[in-house]
């Protein structure tokens, strides 16, 4: 009688919604409008969202990221990126008579709203966020004399208040909602008439790919998050993996940075991307898989997306002529 040993079936469950969310199509789509409709270089200040190949994709057409304003030359145009920017950056663009596009995402522009409506109001405004995150500087940056950063849940002991009658909480859109929620509570104990914003703050695309990790994520051995190691929301992927009960959870920006070992005794892979990742990267991880077994794909479903963005307003108008107008410089025709 011939010995007969069980080979589990490999398979990937595929998460969706994943990749690009509406804020990042349209900072991207923006960037490659702009040198198509005034040519290069288009100066971009910081990385126009967090993506290794994103970035390196828009270098080879034109655009050139900088880190400070102060090395985008007179009479040049400067995008903002989709994590925004400090009223200060606006006006340091202005002092050098930049041409700007603000391609900040829509749903961190409200939460600069809420900052600058609650600080009007002389609210303390508790900041839930990463400490140097771009989006976190920008936020700050709309009322530095209300807003106090809280990183995390163990920060929360360290918050002092002018009246606790008057404190509300904001926090950064790409956090882990429940990480979030767990520094919400914290901060409720200590202040119980904390206020919380109009509407939660967590993007809708960064709850999304929470939701369907969460779905996958007790049913695989090992979770790969496509995603660049500055993303905060590809990092939360990771964690919010591991802690739906993945036995192993991994960052990779390209599917060569894949460890075959990690598949060892793996029958079961979640795959998923962060909301700066385009779908061509997954594409890559998929293929990478199956010639390693797995290919069988399931897909596991969240939400539906359908929202869009429209363009940054300056796109509509002749950039070129207007840094040419504002530097004193003829334009060229």
């Amino acid at each position: 009688m011939d010995r007969m040993t069980a080979t589990p079936a490999r398979r990937v469950l595929l998460a969706a919604p994943r990749g690009y969310c509406a804020g990042v199509d349209r900072a991207v789509i923006a960037v490659e409008k702009a040198l198509e409709q005034y040519g290069s270089p288009i100066y971009v200040r910081h990385e126009i969202v967090h993506n290794k190949y994103v970035v390196q994709t828009l270098e080879r057409k034109g655009a050139i990221f900088v880190d400070a304003t102060a090395e985008v030359p007179e009479g040049s145009i400067v995008m903002f990126s989709a994590h925004g920017v400090a009223p200060t950056v606006h006006a340091e663009a202005a002092e050098r008579k930049l041409a700007t596009i603000d391609a900040t995402c829509p749903l961190v522009t409200k939460v600069h709203k809420e900052a600058v409506r609650f600080a009007g109001e002389d609210y303390d405004i508790l900041l839930i966020g990463h400490e140097g995150h771009e989006e976190v500087i920008g936020t700050s940056g709309e009322a530095p004399d209300h807003i106090t950063l809280v990183d995390g849940p163990e920060d929360v002991a360290n918050v002092e208040v002018r009246d606790e009658s008057k404190v509300v909480w904001l926090s950064q859109t790409t956090l882990s909602v429940d990480e979030t929620m767990e520094t919400v509570d914290a901060l409720k104990q200590k202040f119980p008439l904390l206020i919380s914003p109009p509407s939660d703050d967590i993007c809708y695309a960064t709850q999304n790919r929470q939701t369907a990790v969460k779905q996958m994520g007790a049913d695989a051995d090992l979770v790969i998050v496509v995603g660049s190691k500055n993303s905060s929301n590809s990092v939360r992927l990771v964690e919010v993996a591991l802690g739906a009960g993945a036995r192993d959870a991994h960052l990779v920006d390209f599917a060569e940075e894949i460890d075959e070992a990690w598949l060892e005794g793996v029958s079961t892979v979640g795959l998923t991307s962060g909301a700066s990742v385009p779908e061509v990267l997954v594409e890559g991880v998929l293929e990478w898989l199956a010639q390693r077994g797995f290919e069988d794909v399931e897909i596991v479903k969240a939400a539906e997306e359908s929202i869009t963005f429209s363009l940054p307003k300056e796109l509509r108008r002749d950039l070129r002529a207007e840094a040419a107008e504002l530097s004193g410089k003829p334009s060229a025709e």
